[in-house]
């Protein structure tokens, strides 16, 4: 597993960005929990996934209505399968509108390059 923890902050909103291999739902529920094992992403607002596997897409929002699926396209751009990419963010008290799809896409791009 391997995290990028306060990559972009934006109105006091805090963004992270983790991802691992992952072929199956089942693994990626298990990515998830093993996150939230730490407190700090036990607490966060969202925490959005998603994943490409030989058995199709998966993404949940957790909240964050649209934000797995802006995830799945940039795993489909950079074709990577079998790898799970888990956008968290800490709400910071203000409405962000459209900004939070451009900073999901951007905590995605960062992981990316990380890798």
């Amino acid at each position: 597993m391997r995290i990028l923890d306060n990559i972009i902050r934006d109105r006091g909103s805090k963004y992270a960005v983790s991802g691992g291999p992952c072929a199956t739902e089942a693994e990626a529920k298990a990515f998830v929990k093993a996150l939230c094992r730490d407190k700090t992403f036990a607490r966060a607002t969202h925490n959005s996934w998603a994943v490409l596997t030989a058995g199709g897409a998966l993404k949940h929002d957790d909240g964050e209505a649209g934000a797995g699926l802006v995830i799945l396209r940039m795993l489909e751009r950079a074709a990577l399968h079998d790898h799970i990419i888990v956008v968290t963010r800490w709400f910071g008290g203000k409405h962000l509108g459209g900004d939070r799809f451009r900073h999901v896409q951007e905590a995605v791009r960062i992981y990316l390059e990380a890798r």
